[in-house]
């Protein structure tokens, strides 16, 4: 094993529990954030120690959003926090980009991206196993070292985790299908339910549930990460809004009285929304057995 001391900084959801885990391993963890109650509460959980290390650590873990990877890899490189760095933003391909023409030492850094969270922030909602048995993609440069790349894939094996490399674009659009677009259709969803009829929400049971739970994300990290991937998310929607429209010509047709459009018409619509539902139905197989809370950034 070649990651015997870690750094994390930002001591949110994500960067806890990575923390949490490698503590599991008897590793020792630095916690760093700018919010100092939020170290103090990692630090309390158990997950490292909010101090500095004495030298360099093997690893340093960057959980913060994807528009701040960049800056904050520069700076921890310049101080010379660790001997290799990595990334657990939802985001690579932007980041990317502004590392390879900012960054000290782009040998030393690869991206990472873990595909597990909850709809709860915060250090107090951090879990040691959160990482268990899910995929967690790498994006390694032209640039990136074996070293850097063998500590990542260490830090993967201490969290549970199931290695996938990537390029960063492929990464990117898609987790703009499976998870950065769905998280705005599920907000969508839900401020319907604060904009809609008073005893609407008062019904709803766990279908709507369901569809909504992740739009309790943070706000203000989201809006980075779609941000930073918008290009992507926007064509996800895009195709979405083509097929929307479809569906709603379907509806109106099917909303007219008898007297409205033909047999063969009304046939044509029934049909649409048909056909959407059976490939829902298929496109829900292809997903793999999860465990119902984990929720992808």
């Amino acid at each position: 094993m070649t990651v015997r001391t870690l750094a994390v900084v930002g001591t949110g959801l994500i960067g806890t529990s990575v923390a949490l885990a490698a503590r599991r391993h008897r590793v020792t963890v630095y916690l760093f954030d700018r919010d100092e109650s939020a170290v103090r509460a990692a630090a309390a959980l158990g997950a490292g120690r909010p101090e500095p290390p004495p030298r360099p650590v093997d690893l340093a873990v960057l959980a913060v959003p994807p528009s701040q990877i960049a800056p904050v890899l520069a700076r921890e490189q310049a101080r010379g926090l660790a001997r290799s760095y990595t990334d657990v933003a939802s985001v690579k391909a932007r980041p990317e980009r502004e590392i390879l023409a900012t960054a000290p030492d782009p040998s030393s850094y690869i991206g990472g991206h873990p595909m597990a969270g909850r709809e709860r922030s915060g250090p107090l909602a951090a879990r040691a196993e959160l990482f268990q048995g899910r995929p967690w993609v790498l994006t390694p440069t032209r640039f990136t070292a074996k070293p850097a790349f063998d500590r990542a894939l260490d830090l993967i094996t201490l969290c549970g985790g199931v290695p996938r490399v990537m390029r960063a674009r492929a990464h990117d659009d898609a987790v703009a299908l499976i998870s950065h677009a769905p998280h705005l259709l599920a907000s969508l969803m839900a401020a319907r339910l604060r904009d809609g009829p008073a005893p609407a929400a008062r019904l709803a049971g766990q279908g709507v549930r369901d569809v909504t739970r992740i739009a309790r994300g943070d706000s203000r990290l989201w809006g980075d990460i779609v941000e930073s991937n918008a290009a992507a998310v926007a064509a996800v929607l895009t195709r979405l809004q083509e097929e929307l429209a479809g569906v709603l010509a379907a509806l109106y047709d099917l909303a007219q009285p008898d007297g409205g459009p033909g047999p063969e018409t009304r046939g044509k619509s029934r049909h649409t929304l048909v056909d959407l539902l059976e490939r829902g139905i298929a496109g829900v197989g292809e997903l793999p057995e999860d465990r119902p809370e984990n929720s992808d950034h």
